[in-house]
């Protein structure tokens, strides 16, 4: 039986986008299923007591250029979002009432939402530009707007976010497998030696 990579991320996350560049083809080559966990890092930063290290300056300077660094190693496009930090609850939820309702299509939803906050640079902030780029990706953006008000979407959510806080998640991204941790994009090598084991 194949292994597991369940991949706890928020869109707010600049690393999490970066995971998400490289997990769908490390998983494909081991042979194993990546399952997407959305969180909210809001709420697991209050449960735990950790903080962006953008918050604290010379940690933030470094943490930019450092994903620069990664960005430019893996051969993927990035720029450090101007709206960061982003509130991304409504964002969450978008994603996650794509998953329950139109899960073919989660991974359109995913690379729309972390194409226009890291590489593009737009306000996710603004239900008008959030909305303009569901549309530009075919998605009916009110239609989505309204599901992210229903109890099983929040209800899912709310339960994803507990559980990582449950199982030791203090930030994003998190990878699992064979309930082994595994914290930062820069922990990838990890994850692909846990799946050749």
């Amino acid at each position: 039986m194949s292994k597991t990579v369940e991949f706890f991320f928020d869109l707010g996350s600049p690393a999490s986008y970066l995971a998400h560049t490289q997990l769908p083809d490390l998983c494909r080559d081991a042979g194993a299923e990546l399952v997407y966990r959305p969180m909210l890092l809001g709420a697991v930063f209050q449960a735990t007591g950790n903080a962006s290290p953008a918050m604290i300056l010379a940690k933030g300077r470094y943490m930019l250029r450092d994903l620069a660094r990664f960005a430019e190693r893996y051969g993927v496009p990035m720029r450090f979002n101007p709206h960061f930090p982003i509130n991304t609850l409504t964002l969450m939820r978008l994603l996650v009432a794509v998953q329950l309702h139109q899960p073919e299509r989660f991974d359109d939803a995913l690379q729309a939402l972390f194409q226009a906050i890291w590489v593009e640079g737009i306000h996710m902030g603004d239900p008008t530009k959030v909305a303009e780029v569901l549309t530009a990706a075919g998605f009916d953006a009110q239609a989505l707007q309204a599901q992210i008000a229903e109890p099983a979407v929040k209800d899912a959510l709310k339960a994803s976010t507990e559980e990582a806080v449950k199982r030791g998640v203090f930030g994003a991204p998190t990878c699992f497998v064979d309930g082994e941790m595994f914290f930062g994009q820069d922990r990838l090598d990890f994850v692909r030696e846990a799946l050749r084991d």
